[in-house]
């Protein structure tokens, strides 16, 4: 029996035949191999009634496609998408954390099923099993984190939608799927107490004073400030630009790259007394790095180290043991009382 659709196939119309089985098969055309020869689709039912909503479906499904031969499985089809899609554009910290989330949650769960037949239910599957999943977290065996199931989903659907594009796959199986929100732990900010206690700390700092100022009356992010040089500094203008970012390899090298986004890339004024304090410094300058290594001054100082020196500061401070990250957030809100107070 032939199916007559008010919108044809260009590559003709579904068929539908009762199979040797007894069961009931309906095909169409949904691409053809690199000979020419008709890629197929079939859905099947007990009966020819019960078939023909699901032959219309897949009809519905593959309107306008013409996907190509292929039997790659997820896991290949991931590798060849970080070679050919991911590392030619972004950050190689970026595909070896995509890397990382494709090794750790992705390929173990769906990697050897082939991509043209995974469906949204298996990718749903996926994102509630990871979810009920624990991982050991400070010595404590935690429930993993919802972002963590969000970033899993986030690049599954990049794959996926790469995947539609080459005309691997119809339709991008991670759409309409439910992940959870993201449950970042609340920024913790200094108050006014605090904050006190804290410039009290840097001032007795003189290695690191200039450091921590400038992030405070800045809110640069700790590869950014990590990454600065004297030649982004213009004095004359009272302006800073960031061009470039810090951050440490796998194998412990430092790697000076790109900032996390084009609109990282941005020149900022500085408030008078951050001018004062980098002019000042400039003067005894023993390298380009505004910032440099205190072992080796041709480098700029490691963004892990400037860490690890804040959790001391906090510490001896008898202050709450905040994120550098967090150190960005109080410097719109109170750069002016920074300001007043220290010149």
């Amino acid at each position: 029996m032939v199916i007559t659709m008010a919108n044809k196939r260009p590559d003709g119309d579904g068929t539908v035949r009762k199979r040797t089985d007894s069961r009931w098969e309906g095909r169409i055309v949904i691409g053809h191999k690199a000979d020419g020869t008709p890629i197929y689709k079939s859905a099947f039912a007990k009966t020819q009634k019960e078939l023909m909503p699901k032959l219309h479906t897949l009809i519905d499904e593959y309107r306008g496609v013409e996907v190509t031969d292929c039997d790659m499985t997820l896991e290949e089809w991931a590798e060849r998408w970080l070679a050919e899609y991911a590392e030619p554009t972004l950050r190689p910290s970026t595909v070896r954390r995509y890397r990382s989330l494709i090794k750790s949650y992705i390929a173990p769960a769906l990697g050897d099923r082939q991509l043209r037949v995974i469906r949204q239910k298996d990718v749903q599957r996926f994102y509630n099993a990871l979810k009920r999943r624990r991982v050991e977290r400070g010595g404590e065996v935690v429930p993993i984190a919802d972002s963590t199931v969000r970033k899993a989903h986030l690049l599954l659907h990049e794959i996926m939608d790469a995947a539609v594009s080459a005309r691997l796959i119809s339709r991008n199986p991670t759409n309409g799927t439910k992940v959870p929100k993201a449950n970042y732990a609340p920024k913790a900010i200094l108050n006014e107490e605090q904050l006190d206690r804290f410039m009290d700390a840097i001032r007795a700092e003189p290695v690191w004073y200039d450091f921590f100022y400038t992030e405070m009356t800045t809110g640069l992010r700790r590869g950014e400030i990590c990454g600065l040089k004297w030649s982004d500094l213009d004095e004359t203008g009272g302006r800073l630009t960031v061009r470039r970012t810090v951050k440490k390899g796998p194998g412990g090298e430092l790697e000076v790259g790109e900032t996390k986004t084009e609109k990282g890339m941005r020149t900022i004024l500085l408030p008078s007394s951050t001018l004062e304090v980098l002019k000042e410094r400039r003067k005894s300058a023993v390298s380009e790095w505004i910032f440099p290594s205190l072992r080796n001054p041709a480098e700029p100082v490691v963004p892990s180290s400037a860490y690890h020196r804040l959790k001391v500061i906090l510490k001896s401070a008898g202050l709450p043991d905040i994120r550098f990250h967090d150190l960005r957030h109080p410097c719109v809100k109170q750069k002016t009382k920074l300001l007043l107070k220290m010149y």
